[in-house]
C-alpha cells in the first residue's frame, strides 16, 4: 500500500473479500507498506514515522469495515523493505514474496493507484513480477476518482438519502412537527438533497457508519460544551485579573486526524474553545493561536483530538498518544 485516492476503498474491498472467503475460521489480512524513506534515499536511516502513520490510518478503516461483517477478520500491519534498497519492480516483488512466504499469504490485492514513490511506473510490472512468483494477484476493483470539480460529481441513492434525512430532521427540529411542517420539510429536504447530494460527499457514504457517527456526535456535543465552559472560566479569570496574565503565541502541530470532515470538526472545535483559534490547516498540520500557556497545555494534551477520533472512528481510535507524547509540542510561529 501507499497513500492514494483509492486506498480507503481498497481497504474496504480487502476486508469484504476476507470475510467472504472465511469458512468459519478467522481470516487474516496483512496490510503491508514498503519502507518509504529507504526507497528515496538508500543510504539514509530508516524512518518509519510516515509509514506507521499510514498503517494507523488503515487500521482504523479496517476496524470500521470489520464491524459490519459477520465473519471474523483479523488484521496484521507490517512495514517491509527496511533491510534493503528497493527500486525496480522485481526488487519490490522479491520483498513482498518473502513476506508472503514467511506469513503463509496466498493472495495479494493491489491498490489500483499504488505508487511507492520510487519514480518508476510500478503497478503493472509489479503485478507481473508477483505472478511469476506463483502468487495469486489481483488489482482491487474500486472506482478511481475522476479529476473534476465538486459540481461534476455523481449523485447516488445513498447520498440523496443521507442529505434528505439530515435536512429533514434539521427542519423538523426548528419547527413544531405539525402537518404543515412535515409536508414543507419534506419538500425542502428534497430540494436540498437534489442540489447538494453530488457535492457534499466526495465518496460513497455508508448509511450505517453515518448513523453510528451521528450517535457519537451526540455524545461529543455535551463534552465540547463542557470544554467550552471550562475555557470560558479560564479566560474570564485572565481578563479580570489586574495583571492580565496573557502569553499569546502561534503554535503548529500535526493532528492524528485525516479527511475533510474530521479535520474540519477538530479545527472548528479548537476555534469554538475560548483561548485558541485555528488560523490555518494544511492536510493534518494545524496552525493555532493560543492566548495563554494553559490553553496551549490543553491543546497539546490532545483531549479534543481524541474526542474527534472517537466520533469518526470509535473508542479504540481514541486511545492514542497526545500531541505532547508524540513529540508535537508545537513550533513557535
Amino acid at each position: 500500500m501507499a497513500d492514494s485516492v483509492t486506498l480507503r476503498n481498497t481497504v474496504a474491498y480487502a476486508v469484504e473479500e476476507a470475510a467472504a472467503a472465511s469458512d468459519g475460521a478467522p481470516a487474516t489480512i496483512h496490510f503491508v507498506v514498503f519502507e518509504s524513506a529507504r526507497a528515496v534515499d538508500p543510504t539514509g536511516p530508516a524512518d518509519l514515522g510516515e509509514d506507521r502513520e499510514l498503517l494507523d490510518r488503515v487500521s482504523v478503516w479496517a476496524d470500521e469495515d470489520r464491524a459490519g461483517q459477520e465473519a471474523s477478520v483479523e488484521v496484521e500491519l507490517a512495514v517491509v523493505g527496511a533491510d534493503r534498497y528497493l527500486f525496480s519492480p522485481d526488487q519490490y516483488a522479491d520483498a513482498l514474496a518473502d513476506y508472503a512466504v514467511a506469513h503463509d499469504v496466498d493472495r495479494v490485492v493491489l491498490d489500483p493507484e499504488y505508487d511507492p514513490g520510487s519514480g518508476a511506473p510500478m503497478l503493472w510490472p509489479l503485478e507481473t513480477e508477483l505472478q511469476r512468483r506463483d502468487l495469486d494477484v489481483e488489482e482491487a476493483p474500486v472506482e478511481r476518482p475522476r479529476r473534476q470539480t465538486v459540481l461534476g460529481r455523481t449523485g447516488t441513492a445513498r447520498k440523496y438519502v443521507a442529505i434528505f434525512g439530515a435536512s429533514y430532521l434539521f427542519y423538523q427540529a426548528l419547527g413544531a412537527w405539525t402537518t404543515f411542517d412535515l409536508v414543507t420539510g419534506g419538500l425542502t429536504a428534497g430540494l436540498v438533497a437534489a442540489l447538494l447530494a453530488p457535492i457534499v460527499f466526495g465518496h460513497q457514504p455508508s448509511l450505517t457508519r453515518l448513523a453510528v457517527q451521528t450517535v457519537r456526535l451526540a455524545v461529543y456535543a455535551p463534552y465540547l460544551l463542557w470544554e467550552i465552559a471550562k475555557a470560558n472560566l479560564q479566560i474570564a479569570y485572565v481578563v479580570l485579573h489586574p495583571s492580565l496574565p496573557i502569553d499569546p503565541e502561534m503554535v503548529e502541530f500535526d493532528a492524528a486526524v485525516w479527511g475533510d470532515t474530521p479535520v474540519t470538526t477538530l479545527a472548528n472545535s479548537i476555534t469554538l474553545t475560548p483561548g485558541t483559534l485555528t488560523v490555518d490547516v494544511t492536510e493534518q498540520s494545524f496552525v493555532v493561536h493560543s492566548l495563554t500557556e494553559a490553553t496551549r497545555d490543553g491543546l497539546f494534551e490532545g483531549s479534543l483530538e481524541r474526542a474527534v477520533r472517537f466520533v469518526f472512528w470509535g473508542r479504540a481510535a481514541a486511545r492514542i498518544p497526545s500531541p505532547r507524547e508524540r513529540g508535537e509540542e508545537g513550533d513557535d510561529g
